[in-house]
């Protein structure tokens, strides 16, 4: 019987079409000299693009033709990476030791007038009873039995009258409560006063299911990335909070901070690589978008920073703090975090593709990203809006109840300021998307691609770089006649 080569089969020249094929038929027939092995790719080299088979090895991303593995350029772009990030790396370094308060005792506590003690204690009884003594009036509030667990008067029982109006908690007999002692006479139950619920325990459950969580999906890359989660308190904590509160400049501050958070954080968590490099630089740019549009929409809308929580923290100090730097220096620390999410998913989304398909070009991975950088920075910049919005809450209702117009509300300090957090912030993270992708596709290219050793790879494999790079080459691979059934 005639072998005849069904339609659509491409004639395989002297060279042999596919490697698996011939091996298979070298099984039934005679064996002939094989033509040289394909350089490391799997594949011969297609001068039409269009029908690439897979990851070309003359496409010019450092495969021979037939000579060899070109000698990898992943270290002189390790090197000019090193480069880029060494003067940043070397400024965070600088500015903590700078504005680290190394000689400022900062007061506290009593120094400050905070002249109360927490003391934490137990409900035994509550019943209804008057808000004054002696009063004949038996409703109105609740009078509460109250076991201290420690303070001056450990296991000591005293009364503490709480009122029942929508303001104040409700207290409940078992309730774990925290009491502020002023300090004055101990054996006086005026000296105390119900103040909050104790959450220490239900808190550390949370966090150690957390913990749990993070572990058992990340595993040895979840223990790192907890280590890097405590790392970073550590610098808010240990340096930011108490280099504002020396008097220094609070978005400096902030941007040192910050620096330092996002080396110690990427590099733990994700390892010292030319990956974890470009999602670095790409966090860099941004975050110094988002903090100069910061600086020029904070003035130009003539925002203060003073809210009153500010005012406060003033009153209590009795020195004056950068209030719009205040302001300026939680735009930045707040979407620092949000901003490592998208570079990194965008760096990984980047290299996925390369290692999918390494004939892919620059413009090819660059566009590839953009289209999974926008569905992402969609819901990111969703759920920053959402997330402001909540935490601002309360506010809007107040807001919504005082009768004043939607522009009225807007331009308000208190919901302006979160205007431009949100707002300046939505697009660092829009601008994120190009920049690193940019970026991890002309770091990718440049990286010796890792292929598998199969010279066709999966038929999903084929699927994918046939979308990536239009090519009309058929993804599903055909039987050769001397191996069909009834031949």
């Amino acid at each position: 019987m005639t072998d005849r080569r069904p339609t659509g089969e491409p004639p395989e020249p002297g060279g042999g079409h596919r490697a698996r094929h011939r091996r298979a038929a070298d099984q039934a027939q005679p064996p002939v000299q094989p033509a040289a092995d394909p350089p490391q790719g799997g594949r011969r080299t297609n001068p039409d693009p269009r029908r690439d088979d897979g990851p070309a090895t003359g496409h010019g991303h450092g495969h021979g033709h037939g000579h060899g593995p070109a000698e990898p350029a992943s270290r002189q772009v390790k090197r000019v990476l090193a480069i880029a990030l060494a003067p940043f790396a070397l400024a965070a370094v600088v500015g903590f030791l700078l504005l680290y308060p190394f000689d400022h005792q900062q007061r506290t506590g009593a120094d400050l007038g905070f002249g109360q003690y927490p003391v934490n204690a137990v409900i035994v009884s509550a019943a209804a009873g008057s808000c004054t003594q002696g009063s004949p009036d038996e409703s109105g509030c609740v009078v509460l039995g109250v076991q201290m667990q420690d303070g001056p008067r450990p296991d000591r029982t005293i009364e503490q009258t709480v009122p029942t109006d929508p303001g104040t908690p409700r207290f409940a007999v078992g309730d774990h409560v925290v009491l502020s002692y002023a300090g004055a006479n101990p054996d006086d139950p005026t000296s105390y006063q119900v103040v909050d619920f104790q959450r220490g325990m239900p808190l550390l459950v949370l966090a150690l299911v957390f913990a749990a969580a993070v572990i058992v999906l990340g595993r040895w890359q979840g223990v790192a990335a907890l280590v890097a989660l405590g790392l970073s308190f550590v610098v808010l904590i240990g340096f930011v909070l108490p280099a504002i509160l020396a008097g220094e400049d609070p978005l400096l501050v902030a941007v040192v901070g910050a620096g330092l958070i996002m080396f110690v954080v990427l590099y733990l968590t994700h390892g010292f690589s030319a990956r974890t490099s470009t999602a670095v630089l790409g966090t860099l740019l941004s975050l110094a978008l988002i903090g100069l549009l910061s600086v020029v929409f904070s003035a130009a809308t003539s925002l203060t920073g003073l809210d009153e929580d500010t005012a406060s923290l003033m009153g209590v100090l009795g020195t004056p703090i950068d209030a719009r730097g205040l302001l300026l220096a939680g735009i930045v620390i707040g979407a620092l975090g949000v901003l490592d999410d998208v570079t990194v998913t965008q760096t990984s989304a980047v290299w996925e593709l390369r290692k999918a398909n390494p004939s892919l070009s620059w413009r090819q991975l660059y566009k590839a990203g953009q289209r999974i950088g926008r569905d992402h920075v969609s819901s990111a910049v969703n759920t920053l809006v959402l997330a402001y919005a909540g935490a601002a809450l309360p506010l809007l209702l107040a807001y919504t109840l005082s009768g004043r117009t939607f522009g009225e509300v807007v331009s308000s300090q208190a919901v302006a300021q979160e205007v431009v957090r949100t707002l300046v912030g939505s697009i660092g993270l829009v601008a994120a998307v190009p920049i690193t992708t940019a970026i991890a596709a002309a770091v990718a290219i440049r990286e010796p691609a890792k292929s598998s050793g199969r010279s066709g790879g999966s038929v999903a494999d084929r699927v994918g770089r046939a979308a990536a790079t239009s090519a009309e080459t058929p993804t599903v691979r055909r039987r050769p006649p001397h191996l069909r059934p009834g031949r």
